[in-house]
């Protein structure tokens, strides 16, 4: 698999973080509902990632996580804002950390998997 593909695991992440953020305020879970917590920073997300694509830069980096993460957090609370859709500081610290888990994260873990595998 060419590691473009891994916007899969960006994405999918996002939608985990907006399931949780509805599961922990009581909201509805139909696709629907979750579609509309999640396209802001799904807009955002993929946004970051046609930069990295455009400029040919590396998808599975820490560096790279860094910058889908904060362009997703900015982006997806700008399009909250101008949507009319809360955009609270707790909402915002919550949303800022937990991202930075899922899209950091995975990318840690993949490189240093990687670099078992290439050492070994």
């Amino acid at each position: 698999m060419q590691k473009q593909h891994f916007i899969i695991i960006d994405l999918i992440l996002v939608a985990i973080f907006a399931t949780i953020g509805r599961v922990s305020h009581g909201e509805s879970l139909v696709p629907a509902g979750i579609v509309h917590t999640a396209w802001p920073f799904m807009t955002a997300l993929l946004v970051a990632w046609v930069v990295l694509l455009v400029r040919k830069r590396p998808t599975t980096t820490l560096g790279a996580g860094v910058f889908v993460w904060l362009v997703t957090v900015v982006g997806g609370m700008l399009l909250r804002r101008w949507t009319g859709e809360g955009t609270a500081v707790p909402f915002i610290v919550v949303a800022t950390v937990v991202l930075a888990v899922f899209l950091i994260g995975w990318r840690l873990l993949w490189v240093r998997l990687d670099r078992r595998s290439t050492a070994g």
